[in-house]
């Protein structure tokens, strides 16, 4: 049994055990849960077009669980759908492993499509 001890050693009273229950709680800011779901959408899209801001994420936590909204910019052409149904997968996973969250919900917003360069000179477009 450990216990408190003065300066001299002795034993003063025994430490109460504490259930884990009453000990506290860990509580996991939102910006945290924001930071991991924008990471864990740039993971899912690999390299971004040179002119594409950074994927960002707001959440909506309520106890051990996380309602994610993901901004992002992609390339075009491409399978949007499929996309972001992978970043939709990623956010799922990276938060409930990195966090401990249930993710009921991600919704993807595609804020703004990217064309190559030369897509738009191959059609008489210029910019």
């Amino acid at each position: 049994m450990t216990g408190v001890s003065d300066a001299v050693g002795e034993l003063l009273e025994p430490l109460a055990r504490v259930a884990p229950g009453e000990r506290g709680a860990t509580r996991i800011a939102d910006r945290v849960v924001a930071k991991v779901a924008a990471r864990a959408a740039r993971e899912a899209l690999g390299p971004l077009h040179p002119d594409a801001a950074r994927p960002y994420a707001t959440v909506d936590v309520h106890h051990d669980t996380a309602r994610v909204r993901v901004h992002l910019e992609l390339d075009y052409p491409c399978d949007i759908g499929a996309r972001c149904g992978r970043v939709r997968h990623q956010v799922v996973q990276r938060v409930r492993a990195l966090v401990g969250m249930a993710v009921p919900e991600v919704a993807v917003q595609v804020e703004r499509l990217h064309l190559p360069a030369e897509y738009g000179a191959r059609h008489g477009r210029t910019r």
